[in-house]
């Protein structure tokens, strides 16, 4: 059984930290600072080895205001970001590439025009590109996570390695900062279906689920991405994931 890297989750929606919950950001996050910047510093000191960050206005309305303090993130820590949300054409990509981000996780771009997105995974390599696979009632959800497709998440994934694709992000959205325990077994499916290096995001709760996404490793989930559990400190004690994670970012 491999480690898993916990990577901690920025979501950001008018340059402030929001709590995002079944894929809709609302409140900004009190509890924890609206800081984005701060934030992944605070990650950073806490031995986080790669942060993930979701722009909810260039998602939602292909928005670039958030660029600029995506860059400050990156710049302010020495470990890889990856970002998603919103990337629309190759220039985006390479516009967000640019800023320092280490790795772009692409998403309804696939299916509106999947030419362009080859074009990207061409040019860029699949280490540098990432699939988000976004599921509701088994089905792939596109547009800032508001529109249903008939694609199934297993049928859609297979495609995915078809084209080239090496890494998948996959959400269950219904479980998406609920708290409410993750959909293993949505990742583990798409895991032995296709062979490909799978993160998991959503519904963790606290230690016994980063236990249960632990033994799923054995299925190639390599990576797991935690947003309100470790906001409001639902470890006994987080420095159980503070552990140097070594080869995961391939």
């Amino acid at each position: 059984m491999s480690s898993i890297l916990v990577i901690p989750s920025i979501d950001i929606k008018d340059g402030k930290t929001v709590r995002v919950v079944k894929g809709i950001p609302e409140l900004n996050c009190k509890n924890y600072g609206d800081d984005p910047v701060e934030m992944a510093m605070i990650w950073r000191a806490e031995n986080a080895k790669c942060i993930h960050v979701v722009d909810f206005n260039n998602s939602h309305s292909h928005s670039h205001k958030n660029f600029q303090l995506i860059g400050e993130i990156c710049e302010s820590v020495i470990i890889p970001v990856e970002m998603g949300g919103g990337i629309s054409n190759i220039n985006d990509a390479k516009e967000a590439l640019d800023l320092g981000i280490f790795r772009l996780v692409i998403g309804s771009l696939i299916i509106d025009n999947e030419k362009e997105f080859v074009k990207i995974l061409d040019q860029f390599g699949p280490k540098k590109i990432a699939a988000a696979i976004d599921v509701r009632d088994n089905k792939i959800v596109i547009h800032g996570r508001s529109h249903i497709t008939d694609l199934t998440p297993i049928d859609y994934s297979r495609h995915l390695k078809e084209i080239g694709v090496e890494r998948l992000i996959v959400t269950d959205i219904n479980r998406n900062g609920t708290m409410e325990g993750p959909n293993l077994k949505l990742s583990k499916n798409i895991a032995e279906e296709t062979g490909l290096k799978i993160t998991h995001s959503g519904g963790i709760s606290g230690y016994s689920d980063l236990k249960k996404v632990q033994e799923a490793s054995i299925f190639g989930i390599d990576s797991v991405i935690i947003g309100r559990a470790l906001y409001e400190n639902k470890f006994p004690c987080q420095k159980i994931w503070r552990v140097a994670e070594q080869g995961l970012f391939n």
